[in-house]
């Protein structure tokens, strides 16, 4: 009897065994999807996904790739992929004449530019204008059919924290639209030219390398800014983006398609960073050096003397309004117009005074 029990107890674990050891075939059998899963029905897209759809469909057509030959090559060939020599960058189609909007350091240096659009026709470009000052450029495609050109919006208004999407040619990617929002207005961007952009927008909508000279949208779909520049350590978006409000696109635009330039309001300065002025425990903008021939050179403003190394004249006001930096002085002489007169007030070597100057196209000035 006890043997009996024995041998039923080891058949007993000689089944379990069995059954562990065979279950994953089992398994295998029993439930693999040997054919294929059926389609779960989704529901409705919810509103924010249809607005976003419906932004892109509606507005990508009117953006479009641009590529700059730099030496030597045949711009179409970047187009093909080939990598020599290349700038790329974005655009927005303007108006029906072909003009299209885009970053100045996306066409500066090429002896070609090549055009792609949404529907992958390509056209060779020409550069009508150029504004190093605003990091702007407006070129020119001819013979095409054209797509609408984008909407225009206002900057003034924006407020922090609405939404914005900006559509372009990241990494030569073309067709890319990220989102984000409006994470600060009034931001100060030096461009080239030792000038600085005012009231940039910054913004934390992913804007990578082949962004520069696309559009920054609102949630409406209109062009609120240019993206021009990130801030990042590696080269790649970090959250950190900018762009040039489109109150001042609309303003340089039209003079560059009529005029191929902007005429710059100045007083012929190079002026010390704000890094500087801070550092030196200064407030407002320290005269480096003025340009030969300019209104501040003809006045008797005076630079920095490095032999002896003496500070110069700091610029504190114009027409009794502060200036603490340089975006300040260049947003009152904006406002003030080329050929007016102003009243600079100066502090020289402790002592305050005001001088009166007029104010000129510096666009072309060489400092």
């Amino acid at each position: 009897m006890e043997n009996r029990s024995v041998r039923w107890i080891g058949l007993a674990i000689l089944i379990v065994l069995g059954f562990i050891a065979l279950r994953p075939y089992v398994e295998d059998r029993l439930y693999s999807a040997t054919t294929p899963r059926p389609v779960e029905p989704r529901g409705s897209l919810a509103d924010y996904e249809k607005s976003t759809i419906e932004i892109f469909q509606r507005v990508s057509p009117s953006v479009v790739q641009v590529v700059g030959q730099v030496g030597g090559g045949n711009v179409f060939g970047q187009l093909g992929g080939e990598e020599t020599g290349i700038q790329s960058g974005t655009g927005s189609v303007w108006d029906e004449a072909g003009h299209i909007v885009t970053n100045n350091h996306v066409v500066q240096g090429t002896n070609s530019l090549a055009v792609r659009f949404a529907s992958g026709q390509t056209a060779t470009a020409t550069i009508v204008g150029t504004a190093p000052n605003y990091d702007l450029a407006v070129i020119r495609v001819t013979g095409v059919k054209l797509p609408p050109p984008i909407m225009v919006g206002e900057s003034a208004n924006l407020q922090v924290g609405q939404a914005v999407f900006a559509i372009g040619n990241p990494f030569g990617l073309d067709q890319t639209l990220t989102n984000g929002i409006v994470s600060a207005l009034k931001r100060h961007l030096p461009t080239s030219n030792g000038r600085e952009l005012s009231n940039v927008i910054q913004t934390d909508a992913p804007i990578n390398p082949g962004n520069s000279g696309g559009p920054l949208l609102d949630s409406s779909g209109r062009m609120i800014g240019v993206n021009t520049a990130i801030v990042s350590p590696s080269g790649t978006s970090a959250g950190v983006g900018f762009a040039i409000p489109v109150d001042t696109v609309n303003r340089v635009v039209p003079e560059l398609i009529k005029n191929g330039r902007v005429p710059t309001p100045g007083i012929g300065i190079v002026a010390a960073s704000e890094a500087a002025a801070t550092k030196l425990g200064v407030q407002g903008v320290i005269i480096v050096r003025t340009v030969p021939g300019s209104p501040a050179a003809k006045a008797g403003l005076r630079g920095i003397d490095a032999a002896r190394g003496e500070l110069g004249d700091v610029i504190t006001g114009v027409d009794r309004k502060p200036v603490h930096q340089l975006s300040d002085l260049t947003q009152e002489l904006e406002q003030v117009g080329i050929g007016k007169t102003v009243q600079i007030e100066i502090n020289r070597g402790g002592s305050d005074m005001t001088v009166s100057l007029q104010v000129a196209d510096i666009s072309q000035a060489r400092g």
